[in-house]
């Protein structure tokens, strides 16, 4: 029986052992898509207890500790830290075959140098360890943890009326040596069918200095604001999406839609569609031009419980997957763009598992020369970030693309603690590739596996990107 958690974790084979430690784990961590806050970057928090790095927002652990009966008092009420850190000890230790158990652990590990196992009787034991590391350490600060993470660069969530003014401290600070860039998500535009449509584009009118009146003007107000981005050295973008849609329509019939979405009137279905596939067209173009790179995630139901919905909002734990994403829509979306060579380099997600081969084969369609992996696939992501999930993935890639131009893991979380995820990438990268040379599917080549292994953990991310590292 193999040690819990060990240095070989995961890596069953020689080979994989040597791919990990020799290139792998040496490796700095590019974490070019998240959700924490670059305030919390700028302020240098230093946390309490370890409850508020854990439970404040990581709606993973919550859906668990909901589906082990906990109330939800103990989860995001007002139960004291302990109490809440007790509960989720306890869900932890029944959580096997979770991906929640290996990251919670490789967190201890790794952060708090506690390799025993986290249940309802150790939780008293690693309240009191971690919290007083937290308070006392300067290492465990954000920047700290940031720092002893090996992370060269960051890339937040920002929505454009943003002031960033958080990132402008950040790149004006000498004392702090990791990029933290802006990353573009414009949802609140794209989103004609929200209730609170209206008010959005009063505030991004006033942001810009562009009056929006219809579509045009909304064009130009985005513009505006991603030169501004672009100010901040901004060069990504990210997308939620339903799927990736494709229902073109005149320009006379999208400024109709948004009259009627400035005004809170309903939008219909195929209004919607047709609004959002002429945003998506025009954003899509401008980054582009810009060599800004488009990434597209969907494939989520979200809000799916009413009752919780209202009481607790979005982002609480209450998402699925959804299975409806017609791939035939996604490559026209494509192909309209290719129709006058206006592609960007553009990461698709889908939180649908079943999506990996229609992915796998639109990127062929769609690749062009001068950039490896001009279209790519993204890692799994959401409820696909485990073990199975990033196996399956990577296998598809490798099976319809080309694996070796993959860019890898990022972290998509909330939590400074989060950057272990990119550990356990690694560590199944290997594993599934070292098996493959094990199994004589590709020769002992170390020199090709060197370049394959550190490209994916690392330096093909650096060059997609276009990064100053």
């Amino acid at each position: 029986m193999k040690q819990f958690m060990d240095k070989d974790f995961l890596l069953s084979t020689d080979m994989a052992k040597k791919l990990y430690h020799d290139y792998a784990a040496k490796m700095p961590v590019l974490d070019y898509h998240c959700h924490i806050n670059p305030q919390e970057i700028a302020e240098d928090r230093r946390f309490d207890n370890i409850t508020q790095v854990w439970l404040g927002g990581d709606h993973y652990k919550w859906r668990q500790m909901r589906s082990n009966g906990v109330e939800e008092a103990y989860i995001t009420g007002d139960a004291t830290d302990r109490e809440k850190f007790q509960k989720w000890a306890e869900t932890l230790e029944k959580l096997i075959g979770n991906p929640l158990y290996h990251w919670s652990h490789l967190e201890l590990q790794r952060y708090f140098g506690y390799t025993g196992h986290l249940n309802g009787d150790t939780a008293e034991e690693v309240w009191n360890l971690c919290n007083e590391k937290l308070q006392k350490d300067d290492s465990m600060t954000v920047r700290g943890l940031i720092r002893q993470s090996n992370v060269t660069l960051i890339c937040t969530t920002d929505d454009p009326a943003d002031t960033l003014e958080w990132h402008e401290k950040i790149a004006a600070d000498d004392t702090f040596d990791v990029q933290v860039l802006p990353a573009w998500r414009p949802d609140k535009a794209m989103n004609v069918e929200k209730p609170d449509f209206a008010a959005y584009m009063a505030r991004l009118s006033d942001v810009s200095g562009v009056a929006i009146k219809d579509f045009a003007s909304l064009k130009e107000a985005l513009k505006t604001r991603m030169d501004y981005f672009a100010a901040h050295k901004c060069s990504v973008s990210d997308h939620a999406l339903e799927y990736v849609m494709y229902v073109p329509a005149p320009e006379s019939e999208i400024d109709a839609v948004m009259a009627k979405g400035l005004a809170g009137e309903t939008v219909t279905r195929e209004e919607e569609l047709k609004y959002k596939t002429a945003f998506m067209l025009f954003v899509a173009k401008e980054y582009n031009r810009r060599d800004w790179v488009m990434q597209l995630h969907y494939g989520c139901k979200r809000d799916n419980n009413a009752y919780m919905f209202e009481k607790l909002g979005p982002d609480t734990g209450f998402d699925c997957i959804n299975n409806y994403a017609p791939s035939a829509q996604m490559a026209d979306f494509l192909n309209a763009l290719s129709g006058t060579n206006e592609i960007p380099k553009t990461i698709i997600y889908s939180l649908n598992p079943n999506d990996n081969a229609s992915i796998g084969t639109i990127l062929g369609c769609f690749q062009s020369a001068g950039t490896s992996g001009r279209i790519q696939q993204g890692s799994a992501w959401w409820f696909n970030d485990h073990k199975l999930g990033m196996t399956e993935q990577m296998t598809s890639l490798a099976n319809l693309g080309c694996l070796g131009n993959f860019i890898g893991m990022l972290t998509d979380s909330r939590s400074f603690l989060s950057y272990t995820r990119h550990e356990y990438f690694r560590r199944i990268m290997c594993a599934l590739v070292g098996g493959w040379v094990e199994n004589g599917e590709y020769p002992a080549d170390m020199k090709a596996l060197k370049n394959i292994v550190e490209g994916i953990s690392y330096t093909n991310a650096v060059k997609y990107f276009g990064f100053d590292l």
